[in-house]
């Protein structure tokens, strides 16, 4: 009877593990191929092709069968006016915008919230003049990598966490943010208007760009690992095939920030830089999805060892941002962040800008500029920040093993 007993139990064991809902990488390509397909032209901020993107995550949620958040069923709409002139900071006369996040929770009757999110904007057909095209105007920017691909790993890891078969330690506020390449307006909107009291957050996970990782090199960048002692030592314990790149610091480019600024844990994934960063050809074809599908089990691998820890300790951080030296003039280039060598690596190069007249190509790793040894990227922020528009300086790159002598002109 035992041995009976025993069987029944594997038996049913075994069948809860091969139905236990798992990561899949074809449902991760389907979110992305419908919300980067060109008749969502790009989603730009307020625009129909956003409207429909919203609609197609709050129908996810339905399916799940996750609780409606926003103010009006899952979405939380909101206004704003934003000059796309980026050296005019006026709003007078500039036409009102509206913008709208999309957001489910899961209560697992738990006495804290841990939010998922990712930003579901992007740019649109151009004409916010983010773009790093030379002409971006009416072309469609899909923004694949950003963020179709962080906007489906919210709806994988929602999959993911109301599917499986355990009651899990925390509730999950699951939240998808417009705006966030005008300013991180959708995130900032939600703190300062949140659905759920944020003193019950314990930490914030946010993905932006997490669709490109590289199978060679395998790093994986992780921002915000300052902003609780618990982050650090969590993430070094973990044993995965990634190489991790750490930064500390709770304040950046992305959504995350928001949460940060009211004093909320927060880590930021992403894949890294690449050349089709915010031009028309940021497309489905470019993403690896394989690759996709291994961050967020190593999400699920971070989250799931907070569930014995008692609430997670905020603390502040020295903002990478904060001793940013002001510059005067741009290059016109996209930095690898990801690149651990002396220099600065050239990931993409701007057409028309200077460092496309200057000769600069795709892999080069600056290391001079003007007088400025450049070894970091601080060092390559404080050149830029010596000189002015008109003046030409020298320029030196390494190009694989010779160094290349050029003069830019700002």
């Amino acid at each position: 009877m035992y041995k009976i007993t025993c069987t029944l139990c594997a038996i049913a064991f075994s069948f809860l593990a091969l139905n236990a809902q798992q990561i899949d990488s074809k449902r991760i390509k389907n979110d992305v191929k419908y919300l980067a397909s060109d008749k969502l032209q790009g989603r730009g901020t307020g625009s129909k092709g956003e409207a429909k993107a919203a609609a197609y995550i709050a129908n996810e949620f339905k399916k799940l069968k996750l609780q409606p958040k926003g103010t009006s069923g899952y979405y939380q709409t909101f206004t704003f006016r934003k000059n796309t002139n980026p050296h005019d900071t006026s709003t007078t006369n500039i036409p009102e915008r509206t913008g709208m996040n999309v957001m489910s929770f899961l209560d697992n009757g738990a006495a804290t919230t841990v939010v998922i999110g990712a930003h579901y904007d992007h740019l649109g057909m151009g004409h916010d003049h983010n773009s790093m095209d030379a002409n971006p105007e009416d072309k469609i920017h899909n923004g694949a990598d950003d963020n179709a691909s962080g906007t489906s790993g919210v709806l994988e890891l929602a999959r993911y966490f109301s599917s499986n078969n355990r009651k899990e330690a925390f509730n999950f506020l699951f939240i998808c943010f417009s705006g966030e390449e005008l300013g991180l307006i959708g995130s900032k909107k939600f703190c300062e208007k949140p659905t759920i009291n944020l003193a019950t957050v314990n930490y914030m996970i946010n993905m932006d760009m997490i669709g490109r990782l590289n199978d060679s090199t395998k790093t994986l960048l992780v921002y915000g690992v300052g902003t609780s002692p618990t982050w650090v030592p969590l993430i070094d314990g973990l044993t995965t095939d990634f190489k991790i790149k750490k930064d500390s610091a709770g304040i950046g480019p992305s959504d995350q920030t928001s949460f940060y600024l009211k004093d909320i844990p927060v880590l930021h994934f992403f894949s890294g830089q690449h050349r089709d960063y915010h031009r028309p050809s940021d497309d489905i074809e470019t993403l690896n999805y394989e690759g996709e599908k291994k961050i967020l089990e190593y999400v699920i691998q971070v989250i799931e060892q907070t569930e014995p820890m008692p609430r997670l300790v905020f603390q502040k951080t020295k903002s990478s941002l904060s001793d940013t030296p002001k510059m005067k003039v741009t290059m016109g280039i996209m930095p690898d962040y990801a690149f651990e060598g002396k220099g600065v690596r050239v990931d993409g190069v701007t057409d028309g800008r200077p460092a496309a007249k200057a000769g600069v190509k795709a892999g080069d790793v600056i290391v001079l500029l003007g007088d400025v040894k450049i070894t970091t990227m601080m060092d390559y922020m404080t050149a830029l920040a010596k000189y002015k528009k008109g003046e030409t300086v020298p320029l030196h790159v390494m190009r694989g093993q010779e160094e290349v002598k050029l003069t830019v002109t700002f």
